[in-house]
C-alpha cells in the first residue's frame, strides 16, 4: 500500500478535521475538511462549500486542490491526502475528487478517510483504479 509513517497521516487526518470546522454546510448539516501534503512539504486544506442550488457544491478536497494551485501553481504533486468529517460518518472522496486528484497525485500516494470500520487508508490507485486520462499529442 503505503510506506507512509501512521504518525505522519495521524497528523494531515488531524488538520482535514480541523478544516471541517470551518465548513459551509447549511443545507446537509455535513461538515468535510481535506488536507494534502504536497511533495514541497507544505500542507494545504479545504472545507466543503454548499450552495443551494447543490449541483455547485464544492467538496473539501477540491476546495484543497484549487488553493494549492492557487498557492503554489500548477506543476504542485501530492503526496498524500486526508479527508476528515465532524460526524465521523464513511466518506472516501467522492468521484469528481478523484478525477479531481489525478491530475495531480502520485498512485501511490496514501488516501485517509474515514470508513465504515473506522479510518482507512489507501493508496490512491487504489482509491481510483481507472481514472479518465486526456494526453494531447
Amino acid at each position: 500500500m503505503t510506506n507512509e509513517t501512521g504518525s505522519s497521516l495521524e497528523n494531515l487526518f488531524e488538520l482535514a478535521l480541523q478544516a471541517a470546522q470551518n465548513a459551509y454546510a447549511p443545507y446537509s448539516n455535513f461538515r468535510v475538511g481535506a488536507a494534502l501534503r504536497l511533495s514541497n512539504g507544505e500542507i494545504v486544506t479545504g472545507a466543503n462549500v454548499e450552495n443551494a442550488s447543490f449541483g455547485l457544491t464544492i467538496c473539501a478536497e477540491r476546495s484543497a486542490l484549487v488553493r494549492a494551485v492557487a498557492q503554489f501553481g500548477p506543476d504542485i504533486r501530492i503526496e498524500a491526502v486526508a479527508v476528515a468529517n465532524l460526524k465521523g460518518l464513511p466518506s472516501p472522496p467522492c468521484g469528481a475528487c478523484r478525477q479531481m486528484l489525478a491530475e495531480f497525485i502520485d498512485p501511490d500516494a496514501p488516501v485517509t478517510f474515514p470508513s465504515a470500520g473506522g479510518t482507512r487508508t489507501m493508496s490512491f490507485d487504489e482509491v481510483l483504479p481507472v481514472g479518465f486520462e486526456f494526453k494531447l499529442k
